[in-house]
């Protein structure tokens, strides 16, 4: 899940919440809707190795 923040950045987080917190799990923050959705397909490719 990418959400752009109010910098104008977009933020990567985990599709599921935390059990612990109850919160998304940041994944990273970019510069560019590009390089976010890049670095989630790298995610989800890695998640299956």
């Amino acid at each position: 899940m990418i959400r752009k923040l109010n910098s104008g950045k977009y933020r990567l987080y985990s599709r599921k919440q935390s059990p612990k917190t109850g919160k998304r799990r940041n994944l990273g923050t970019f510069s560019s809707l590009a390089a976010a959705r890049k670095h989630e397909r790298a995610v989800q490719f890695f998640k299956r190795a």
